[in-house]
């Protein structure tokens, strides 16, 4: 499966290339950040969105369902989360 990630990848690299102006190095830069980014954890992100938000001074009733929104509408997969799911991530 790596292989196939790898092929993936520098398709990805490759067309970035082509068609953005970016030299090779730069756009294998882009590529990782951009996997790294969506290679969160939906555990992770709920975590991370709640401290966020939070911090811009958003009540946990908005701020769950901000962020049952948000994963719904990431590009990667993530299990659609209930808002009593997502208050149980964050204090467990």
């Amino acid at each position: 499966m790596a292989d196939e990630d790898d092929r993936g990848t520098e398709e990805l690299v490759s067309h970035l290339v082509a068609t953005s102006g970016l030299e090779r190095h730069d756009a294998a830069r882009v590529v990782d950040e951009v996997v790294a980014f969506f290679s969160e954890t939906p555990d992770a992100f709920v975590r991370r969105r709640h401290r966020e938000l939070q911090r811009d001074g958003l009540a946990n009733p908005e701020i769950f369902a901000r962020v049952a929104r948000e994963l719904a509408g990431r590009p990667v997969a993530a299990p659609r989360l209930s808002e009593r799911q997502i208050r149980r991530l964050v204090y467990g």
